[in-house]
């Protein structure tokens, strides 16, 4: 008996824990218009041909604005800026001076960009996503992500929250690929700049419309 009320207890528990981290998604949706954080990034491919796996650093900064408009900048080890205006995601290479133009209605439906800062709300959010309260780890309270499309190179995403301040991403995606992402620094509602989000090819730089 002892067991089982303790069994009882550990599980309420979790739910209750694991609860806030929807509470915390949802209040994120509705407070957080704009922001700023600088990032780290590790990428982990998994192991083949019985090798160990490998993991890829990166570090930059982000911006958004919802609904719809962010930047990723990459700093380290190259440099490389994503730029959606609200109609077209823009990927440039500086190393390559090559940059892809994608329409961003058809590339961002069910990826990460939409839990951060594409989609308006909550609701936009549950028509693309399945959302679930995972339990709390390292300090955050989390969210599970799995897109509802089904034909997508995205497994699932997990959101981290530090009370109402977004944190940080886990993103699995179809081939097994993680990338875990840790966002430092963040100031919601910070006023951002004219044409923080507008992006002009650099001269001579190739572009790629897909």
């Amino acid at each position: 008996m002892k067991k089982l009320i303790a069994t009882f207890l550990i599980a309420t528990g979790a739910q209750l824990a694991s609860a806030d981290g929807l509470k915390s998604l949802e209040s994120f949706m509705k407070g957080s218009q704009t922001g700023r954080a600088d990032f780290t990034q590790v990428v982990t491919s998994p192991p083949k041909d019985g090798q160990a796996a490998r993991t890829k650093n990166s570090s930059g900064s982000f911006e958004f604005q919802r609904p719809g408009r962010f930047k990723f900048i990459y700093k380290k080890p190259f440099e490389q800026t994503i730029v959606a205006d609200g109609q077209t995601l823009w990927l440039y290479d500086a190393d390559l001076n090559q940059v892809t133009q994608r329409t961003q209605a058809q590339a961002l439906g069910s990826t990460p960009a939409a839990l951060v800062a594409s989609a308006p709300d909550l609701s936009a959010l549950k028509a693309e996503f399945t959302l679930e309260a995972a339990p709390d780890q390292d300090g955050l309270q989390w969210v599970l992500a799995r897109p509802k499309a089904k034909d997508g190179q995205l497994q699932s995403v997990r959101v981290g929250f530090s009370g109402e301040q977004l944190a940080a991403l886990d993103i699995l995606d179809s081939f097994g690929q993680r990338s875990a992402i840790r966002f430092t620094g963040m100031q919601t509602n910070a006023a951002l700049p004219p044409g923080t989000f507008q992006f002009k090819p650099p001269a001579g730089a190739d572009v790629l419309k897909q």
